[in-house]
């Protein structure tokens, strides 16, 4: 999907130098990041990486050990979670099962001694909002694992948080039902305006929610930036090998010029050329990431001679709407190549047949070890 702009002059929310221990354990290590009013901004990470902690010093519910945490310019230091403008989301979605759908979501504006009048408008409201309500007077059990999550989702946001916090808010559902609620989440997210933080180990999830992720490892942000940023221009190893697949070569820069590079790779059996430059020292040692995506396969040889190698299928897997092949090149490594199934049926190459590989010079990316 297209990209959403991120207004930069907005920040809503300001990271700075924040840490959390727990006892030798470093759970979060100095994290600064500004959020902007109105986005959804994704931490993603493995298991261990911090990413609930640091959601979790957000609400309040954890002190920081060191650093500071501004929302709209408030420094929230020893203000409690429930005098936040912050309201969060539980991966459990926590209902109360004795409990209707209204009663759930009513709950929280019924604790600050809101106007019953108003209460029952605000709740009638946000569950027109979240399409469930013919549902108000089921309760939980009585609900599918969707309308439950959106039953936790209109508690959270019907007592207009200017923030909200949401721990793996779709790993409890089948993954037809979490694509379709991905899109249903963020077309609730600007028809109210609410600034969303969404803690996720799920890439695919994080890619079609954010405008921007940032990616955790060992307590640490190792990058910010758009989907297309941190797919296409990973800045490191662990984040090109954490999002979505990748070949990875090993290789020495042979030619470095302002408008290009040669990379030596002794897998590949061949020269890498890429069309940009980069900022190494000679015979520095690189890695070279090609996406499976962007490796063209034929039983012909390609016109050019450049970004050229030779090998075997091995491995095919069908996938619907692509296949996935492993190529075996003659030095013994694996290439994966994922190619489109456009046509019902046409001529696919299968096991065992002789393919070359090639790729543009545009698609590898170059990182510095």
């Amino acid at each position: 999907m297209a990209e959403r702009v991120v207004d930069r002059h907005n920040e809503y929310l300001r990271i700075e130098g924040v840490s959390k221990r727990f006892g030798d354990f470093v759970a979060v290590d100095n994290v600064s990041l500004s959020i902007y009013k109105g986005e959804i901004f994704c931490l993603l990470g493995g298991s261990g990486c911090g990413k609930t902690t640091l959601l979790r010093m957000l609400a309040g519910f954890e002190t920081p050990s060191s650093g500071r945490i501004l929302i709209d310019g408030q420094d929230m230091a020893g203000i409690p979670p429930y005098e936040r403008p912050v309201n969060m989301m539980f991966q459990s979605y926590a209902l109360f099962p004795h409990m209707t759908v209204m009663q759930n979501v009513a709950f929280g504006l019924e604790q600050e001694g809101i106007d019953k009048n108003d209460i029952r408008r605000r709740v009638d409201d946000m569950l027109g909002i979240v399409k469930l309500g013919d549902f108000a007077k089921r309760k939980p059990h009585q609900l599918s694992g969707g309308q439950r999550q959106r039953v936790a989702l209109a508690r959270a946001l019907v007592k207009k948080p200017k923030l909200l916090l949401l721990d793996e808010p779709l790993g409890a559902l089948d993954k037809k039902l979490r694509e379709h609620t991905q899109f249903e989440l963020i077309n609730l997210q600007e028809q109210l305006g609410v600034t969303f933080v969404v803690v996720t180990h799920d890439q695919e999830e994080a890619m079609t929610l954010a405008s921007r992720i940032g990616v955790m490892n060992k307590g640490q942000i190792v990058q910010v930036g758009t989907p297309t940023d941190i797919y296409e221009f990973p800045n490191s190893r662990f984040v090109a090998d954490f999002i979505g697949s990748v070949n990875m070569f090993e290789g020495k820069l042979i030619e470095d010029e302002p408008a290009h590079v040669r990379i030596g790779c002794p897998e590949l059996e061949t020269t890498v050329f890429v069309s940009h430059g980069i900022s190494a020292p000679p015979e520095a040692p690189v890695t070279v990431a090609i996406r499976p995506e962007k490796i063209e396969m034929s039983r012909s040889a390609p016109v050019s001679g450049e970004n050229h190698v030779t090998g075997v299928v091995k491995e095919i897997a069908y996938m619907g709407d692509m296949s996935i092949y492993l190529v075996r090149l003659s030095s013994g490594r694996l290439v994966r190549v994922t190619i489109p199934n456009v046509e019902r049926h046409d001529e696919r190459i299968v096991w065992d047949e002789t393919v070359h590989l090639s790729w543009h010079p545009s698609s590898p990316v170059v990182l510095i070890q």
